[in-house]
């Protein structure tokens, strides 16, 4: 059984531990117009955009104000973690961004992920947003998850979060 704790700004190093690996057979890309999975056979062997890219992510998450949240194993190793921003944007709806949610890869598949996702939107509820907006990566599986836990396309697409990663699928998910 895991345990759940918010990430203080000294404890964002403890994502170093993590295995962020991910072994990629399919991903969504745009072809001739349309969004459709794609063979690639790729191993992302480290953090995608590397580690001292979402260690500053969570850094900043936690110092404006927004929450991370940690989930640790029986020996308080940290498994796996949520970050959503504070700031609230969109013209329509109040979005959030749920900017990060990993599990270490030996720990995928069991439910955990499911449970911070859950932690994360129950807080951006606490905090008014309407929606959680997120920047999916775009493998098969990391995709297969947000649909499972009830994400769709986003109604409103914040280009700039679609323009630092053209091939991120952009997500909503409704509080």
């Amino acid at each position: 059984m895991w345990n759940y704790r918010s990430l203080g700004y000294e404890d964002a190093e403890l994502i170093n531990g993590m295995d962020a690996s991910q072994f990629i057979k399919n991903a969504w890309r745009e072809v001739a117009g349309k969004r459709q999975l794609v063979e690639i056979n790729y191993h992302d062997k480290d953090w995608p955009n590397g580690y001292p890219y979402h260690l500053e992510h969570l850094r900043e998450t936690i110092r404006s104000g927004g929450e991370a949240i940690g989930a640790f194993d029986e020996n308080d190793n940290l498994v796996g973690f949520a970050a959503i921003n504070r700031d609230v944007f969109g013209d329509r709806y109040r979005y959030v961004l749920l900017d990060q949610l990993f599990i270490t890869l030996e720990q995928r598949g069991k439910g955990n992920g499911k449970k911070l996702f859950s932690i994360a939107a129950h807080q951006a509820r606490e905090w008014g947003a309407e929606k959680l907006y997120i920047c999916a990566g775009s493998s098969e599986e990391t995709i297969a998850f947000y649909h499972a836990m009830g994400c769709r396309e986003a109604a409103e697409v914040n280009r700039t979060l679609l323009e630092n990663d053209p091939r991120d699928v952009q997500l909503e998910f409704v509080l």
